[in-house]
């Protein structure tokens, strides 16, 4: 028995933590603590002493850690960190599910929209 969909296995294996889990890392040192002891040291790369933060990734040696820091993947990450994260309120509001969306039910609408044509 094989693995009937190669891609879905290819692509949950380097999934990685999500914006809004890294960025409750940056603002919480007790997150990154509990998310760090949750892994043991002996399974990591460099037995998990080389960590970047911001790309939640494992490093087996600080010069690759250093490399990794100067490259385009990792500048790329930092920028979408710098971005305010979108709210819920924000998205219901694009959806069209803000406080004043709808009218009431049974108002006429129409009667406040009607123009007057004089000739």
């Amino acid at each position: 028995m094989g693995v009937r969909n190669k891609r879905t296995l290819t692509k949950t294996r380097r999934h990685v933590r999500d914006l809004d889990q890294i960025k409750a890392d940056l603002n919480s040192q007790k997150h990154l603590s509990q998310y760090k002891d949750m892994k043991p040291n002996e399974d990591l790369p460099g037995l998990g002493r080389w960590y970047c933060v911001e790309c939640a990734k494992w490093y087996d040696t600080e010069s690759n850690l250093i490399l990794h820091r100067k490259g385009k993947p990792h500048k790329r990450r930092v920028k979408q960190l710098r971005e305010q994260p979108y709210t819920q309120k924000e998205a219901e509001a694009a959806i069209g599910l803000g406080v004043n969306a709808h009218p009431p039910h049974g108002t006429d609408t129409t009667a406040d929209n009607e123009v007057e044509m004089v000739s």
